[in-house]
């Protein structure tokens, strides 16, 4: 293909397509565009490359985004546009074919070298398009290097699709504004959340499963420990009750695993090609994750466990055919583009903001309508809360202070205990095992059901509600089938709870059966109900909130709802 080669003209999203009207008509040297995973940036950045080449505003281009594999992935995307992209480009080899237009290389491939990829910058007016630009911020010395080699560039586009992480090094070639707290936030030229993106049919509805479940460790001294996960707990019983869950010679991970594969099959009836993916923390737990999968289902799923030789070649293969699983550690949690995966498991002691959203981000691009995902998770009230928030719009903030309350505290606990247990030798902690149960569905950031064990049929309801179903389909099924099973407790004489983990499934029903019927009272959506009793009585979403917070939330429904329809 010639440099000047014309590119293709691929029919554009709404949100695309106004972003690219805004680019156009301001002509800027930087440009920063936030949308969410799954909406189609790459799409997006393409059409901007293809524009400047042709207006000769660039001569050259080069995409720079965090893994080995994605340089394939865009070279492959550019490719069916008509731009030719070289994704084996070297630092050892600065030289490339001139029938390509540009090349694609790693945020760690710049820092190590940034002087070369400063003068291939300054010998040709180029275009740097910079991908999951807050990697940009990962190390200071990521940030100077993106300086140093593109600070020249006649022109960069930025792009995310997460929250910004929370720390005060900016990131390079982003705009910051002081707001009236006198903390400086990022400021994004184009802005698509995944609300929109929701409301537009770009991206699918998602479905959390919540598994709670009492979990068992004995400590060095020998002493027996025991905590639920759901329950209000330390930071210290969260990470242990949460890692015992996680541990694949357990109870509670073949439990999930095993309801993660019957959902991915009914799936399956509807979406032949749907696929399932388990996210690990490391390479030891996704090999033991593969034989259980092997175990459970009888397929050996395929297994990537870094950006090894070979890795890129078996995501796309997986991509390409129609087995069932996969099983990562985290690196198929940012940009990587499966289409077809449905079925998630969560089994990472992650839970930043901008890792979960990444992560769940790999399971809602829309290819059909109705089509929705379903994600298995622990009960862990930062994850809760992140599910409960799939559509909060975050900024990156500078020398905003308590910082431990955006950060993750179990991430720091987990780290922390990790270093405390050797593999080997005295003061190893033991883990004895956790009962798996599912603790509720959270769906459009209310929570439905009652907590019923892992392999019950009230359990077999909700992992086979249908594939296909919009979001308004979806919430009513989850009504109908929380309704089904109180009446179902109420018929067999069940017992009022006693305990913390009872009366909040009883309270959490109570309360969403009270904005279903103001919703339909007042016609306003449930997320708009929800929202509006957290402004007034504050505290987290229903997912993670205490028994006095959502007593609180009763009564301020009650004066909501008259209000409403005064």
């Amino acid at each position: 293909m010639r440099a000047d080669a014309a590119p293709s003209t691929p029919t554009l999203r709404g949100w695309q397509r106004r972003a690219l009207v805004k680019y156009l008509s301001a002509q800027p040297r930087d440009f920063l565009a936030v949308a969410t995973p799954g909406s189609g940036k790459t799409t997006f950045a393409l059409r901007i490359v293809a524009e400047l080449l042709a207006q000769r505003t660039v001569e050259a281009v080069t995409i720079v985004v965090p893994t080995e594999h994605l340089k394939v992935q865009w070279a492959q995307a550019a490719a069916r546009q008509g731009i030719a992209l070289d994704p084996k480009f070297s630092n050892s080899n600065s030289q490339t074919s001139s029938e390509y237009h540009g090349v694609v290389v790693t945020y760690a491939q710049v820092a190590s070298h940034p002087s070369r990829h400063r003068v291939r910058t300054e010998n040709r007016k180029t275009l740097v398009v910079f991908d999951e630009i807050h990697h940009g911020g990962d190390a200071k010395s990521w940030g100077d290097a993106i300086r140093e080699a593109f600070d020249d560039a006649t022109r960069r586009l930025s792009l995310t699709g997460t929250p910004f992480r929370s720390d005060d090094s900016a990131i390079p070639f982003v705009t910051y504004e002081t707001g009236p707290d006198g903390f400086q936030r990022s400021k994004a030229d184009h802005t698509y959340g995944y609300s929109d993106a929701l409301a537009d049919g770009v991206v699918r509805p998602v479905m959390f499963m919540a598994y709670s479940g009492e979990a068992r460790w004995r400590d060095s001294a020998g002493e027996e420990h025991a905590a639920r996960l759901g329950e209000p707990l330390t930071a210290e019983q969260t990470a242990r009750a949460w890692k015992t869950a996680l541990n694949p010679a357990g109870q509670w991970m073949p439990a999930v695993i095993a309801a993660a594969d019957t959902r991915l099959r009914g799936l399956r009836q509807h979406v032949p090609d749907a696929g399932g993916m388990i996210i690990a923390s490391d390479q030891t737990a996704a090999r033991a994750y593969a034989d259980l999968l092997l175990t459970i289902t009888g397929e050996a799923p395929t297994v990537v466990l870094s950006d090894d030789k070979g890795a890129s070649d078996r995501i796309s293969q997986y991509s390409a055919d129609t087995s069932r699983w996969l099983v990562a550690v985290r690196m198929v949690s940012e940009g990587v583009d499966v289409p077809r995966l449905a079925v998630g498991v969560y089994a990472t002691s992650a839970s930043t903001p901008l890792f979960f959203a990444q992560a769940i981000g790999r399971f809602v691009r829309s290819r059909r309508p109705g089509e929705t995902a379903s994600i298995f998770l622990p009960s862990v009230p930062n994850l809760l809360m992140l599910a409960s928030e799939m559509e909060a719009q975050r900024n990156h903030v500078l020398g905003k202070p308590h910082r431990e309350t955006e950060d993750d505290p179990l991430d720091a606990e987990l780290a922390e205990q990790k270093r405390d247990e050797p593999d080997d030798g005295e003061g190893k902690i033991e883990y004895l095992g956790a009962d798996a149960e599912l603790d509720q569905v959270i769906f459009d950031g209310a929570s439905f059901g009652t907590a019923t064990p892992a392999g019950s049929d009230e359990e077999a309801d909700y992992l086979g509600i249908p594939g296909l179903l919009d979001a308004n389909a979806m919430r009513d099924l989850l009504r109908r089938r929380q309704d089904e099973q109180l009446q179902k407790r109420t018929e067999s004489g069940a017992v009022v709870p006693t305990t913390t983990h009872g009366q909040l499934r009883e309270l959490r029903r109570e309360l969403n059966t009270l904005v279903s019927l103001a919703h339909h009272r007042t016609g306003r959506p449930h997320g708009w109900i929800h929202n509006e009793l957290r402004r007034r009585c504050g505290g987290p979403p229903v997912a993670a909130a205490t028994r006095d917070q959502l007593k609180e939330r009763i009564e301020a429904i009650r004066v909501l709802q008259r209000e409403l329809t005064a």
